[in-house]
């Protein structure tokens, strides 16, 4: 099955009983058992729901894992698999992880007794050297949140493989679209599905996909002990989403080509990172592992009045905390996304004031590179 055919008819589709076309929404907390421990398939709604396991069915289909999990949002997902470690364990994770990940790692987890290390994982030499014994998993993005570095997924897989380490990769910005990390010897994926999966503005939400039967015992026992699941109707919202996913990102692909294009043009404009840029440090290996470069753009504008300039005068790019929409965003990481970093970490990593990030969405190109430049020249 095709990826635009899988999108639409994988998982589980329709309704058996009814005919509906659509899943429906089991907008239900508890089901009638038959006896005590006799029920059909189902008890509670934190353990299991209908609506919210055919959104699982889809995700795990659309990755080529094992099984999937759905979750209140990203952040959920990403404490989930978080809470499979134990005290005292050491994760490696890529060094411009988004703001939020970072923050929770940093101010939440280590309360617990999980030590981090952050590094460049686009050279697998950082994440052996930063090795330990206690090291128990190597946690990417790639293409990573603002800088789009990207990570030789098959050389971390066999170095996580050699070490005995989970390997888990951030998909949010590809999308199972363009890429499967599971093809490239992840364990677990994960992504902020209120981003381009939901794909509408609309919905909060975070999915894991997992390659084993042991992981999925895991990463299932944290999510009902947790409780931080999705619930029947934002899965249903997820879903439908999720039906037009191919046709978005195709689009979003064409109009973010022509928008870099037109940044290359604009003196004020330095520093661009795009995958699909030839000057692109991890570009080749951007295109051996993904379909696509996706819709996400970071430049740097000169500094934090200009960026704050465009920001204000910017009419049809949207100044929200988000992307993968079909309207376009805008914001600056070091302001927003990336406050939670502090700023000498920032400016380490290359994340200054006039960074600003663009998620480009389904207006007419047109429209875009004329709003921007008058922004930008006001």
């Amino acid at each position: 099955m095709r990826k635009k055919t899988q999108l639409i008819h994988g998982g589980i589709t329709g309704d058996e009983k009814t005919g509906a076309v659509s899943v429906p929404i089991y907008q239900v907390s508890t089901y009638k058992q038959e006896g005590v421990g006799r029920h059909k398939g189902y008890e509670y709604s934190r353990t299991g729901n209908p609506t919210r396991f055919a959104l699982e069915e889809l995700i795990k289909d659309l990755e080529g894992g094992h099984a999937g999990f759905a979750f209140g949002s990203g952040m959920a997902a990403v404490t989930a698999v978080l809470m499979t470690f134990n005290q005292g364990d050491h994760i490696i994770f890529t060094d411009d992880v988004y703001g939020g990940t970072y923050r929770l790692v940093s101010k939440v987890i280590n309360r617990f007794g999980l030590d981090a290390t952050f590094v460049d994982t686009s050279d697998v030499k950082n994440i052996e050297a930063a090795l330990t014994e206690k090291t128990k998993a190597v946690y990417v993005e790639t293409p990573t949140n603002p800088l789009l570095k990207i990570t030789d997924m098959k050389k971390v897989s066999e170095l996580a493989k050699r070490n005995n380490l989970k390997f888990i990769v951030d998909n949010t910005f590809s999308t199972p679209y363009w890429q499967n990390p599971i093809n490239f010897g992840a364990d677990l994926v994960l992504h902020s599905a209120t981003k381009y999966l939901g794909g509408h503005s609309d919905v909060v939400a975070g999915l894991v996909v997992v390659n084993s039967e042991e992981l999925a015992d895991e990463v299932h026992f944290v999510l009902n002990s947790s409780g931080g699941v999705l619930g029947p109707h934002d899965s249903w919202l997820l879903m439908r989403g999720i039906k037009t996913l191919g046709v978005r990102m195709e689009e979003i692909e064409s109009n973010t080509k022509e928008f870099v294009e037109f940044l290359q043009g604009l003196p004020e404009v330095t520093n661009i990172y795009y995958p699909g840029l030839d000057a692109h440090k991890g570009r080749i290996v951007h295109e051996q592992q993904a379909g696509g470069n996706g819709g996400m753009i970071s430049f740097d504008v000169g500094s934090g009045e200009r960026a704050d300039q465009v920001l204000r005068n910017v009419k049809y790019f949207t100044l929200a905390e988000s992307l993968g929409a079909v309207e376009s965003l805008i914001s600056v990481p070091a302001m927003m996304t990336h406050a939670s970093i502090p700023a000498d970490r920032r400016a380490e990593l290359g994340i200054t004031d006039g960074l600003v990030r663009v998620s480009i969405g389904l207006e007419d190109i047109e429209d875009l590179k004329e709003d921007f430049l008058q922004a930008l020249r006001k």
